[in-house]
C-alpha cells in the first residue's frame, strides 16, 4: 500500500440490519448510552485501548490544538482524565474551558464526540489516582515538565534515575503539579458508519434553552434534562 492509494481507500462499514435506531436506545440519555458503548468496546480484543481520547483545546489567541489523552472515569457529571497542569492543554483550558474530545472505535464502526466545559477535579481525588498508579508512571510524572523545551532524551533519563536515587524503593512519591479534570457535556454525538455511507448520527444536547426546542419531529425531549435529534450525515 503505498501514499498514491489513499484516495482509494475504503473499509466496510454496518450493513443495513444494523442501523442506529432512536427507539433502540432504552434510555434516552447519553451517559448510559456511551458506557453500553464503552463496555461493548472493552469487551472487543481488536481495540487496544477503548479509552484512548482526541482532546481539542483552544488557546487564548483562537488556535486550537489537540492530542490523544486516556479517559479514566465515565460518571452522571461527566468524563474524567488526568494531565499535568503545566502542560499545553491545561494553559488552554485555562483561558478556554470550552473543549472537544473524540473516541473511535474503528472494529465496531463507531465514534462518539463529547463538548464541553473542562474543570479541574479536587486535589483529593486527583492524589488518590495518583498514588493507584504504578510507581514507574508516578516517577516519570514527577520528572517530566510536560510541553517544556528539555536539551535531549538523556535529559529525562538523568531526571528519572535522580527521583530514583532519592526515593529509593519505599518513599512516597509526590505528586507534581498534576491532576485530573472532568468534562461536563453539553453535547454528545453518537456515529454509526454504514455500508451506503449514510451513517447514523445521533446527538443529545442540554442547556438552559434547548428544551423550547422540542417539537417531537426533528427535536425530541430525553431523559435527566437532554434533548435527542438525528443529524444527517
Amino acid at each position: 500500500m503505498a501514499l498514491d492509494t489513499l484516495s482509494a481507500l475504503r473499509i466496510k462499514y454496518k450493513e443495513k440490519k444494523e442501523v442506529l435506531l432512536e427507539e433502540n436506545i432504552k434510555v434516552k440519555e447519553p451517559i448510559t448510552l456511551f458506557k453500553e458503548w464503552m463496555e461493548l468496546a472493552l469487551k472487543t480484543e481488536e481495540i487496544l485501548e477503548p479509552n484512548a481520547a482526541c482532546l481539542a483545546t483552544v488557546n487564548s489567541k483562537g488556535c486550537p490544538s489537540n492530542r490523544f489523552v486516556l479517559l479514566k472515569e465515565v460518571s452522571p457529571d461527566g468524563f474524567t482524565f488526568f494531565t499535568n497542569y503545566g502542560s499545553r492543554k491545561a494553559n488552554d483550558m485555562a483561558t478556554n474551558p470550552n473543549v472537544a474530545m473524540t473516541l473511535y472505535w474503528c472494529p465496531l464502526r463507531r465514534s462518539v464526540r463529547i463538548e464541553g466545559k473542562a474543570e479541574k477535579i479536587p486535589i483529593t481525588d486527583s492524589l488518590k489516582y495518583f498514588h493507584q498508579r504504578p510507581r514507574a508512571s508516578q516517577i516519570g510524572a514527577l520528572a517530566s515538565e510536560q510541553s517544556t523545551r528539555i536539551p535531549s532524551r538523556h535529559h529525562l533519563d538523568v531526571a528519572e534515575q535522580k527521583l530514583k536515587d532519592d526515593l529509593g524503593d519505599d518513599k512516597e512519591v509526590p505528586m507534581p503539579n498534576w491532576g485530573g479534570y472532568l468534562i461536563r457535556p453539553q453535547l454528545i454525538e453518537f456515529w454509526q458508519g454504514q455500508v451506503d455511507r449514510l451513517h447514523d448520527r445521533i446527538v443529545f444536547r442540554r442547556g438552559s434553552d434547548v428544551d423550547k426546542e422540542i417539537d417531537g419531529k426533528l427535536v425530541h425531549k430525553g431523559e435527566n434534562g437532554w434533548i435527542y435529534e438525528r443529524l444527517a450525515p
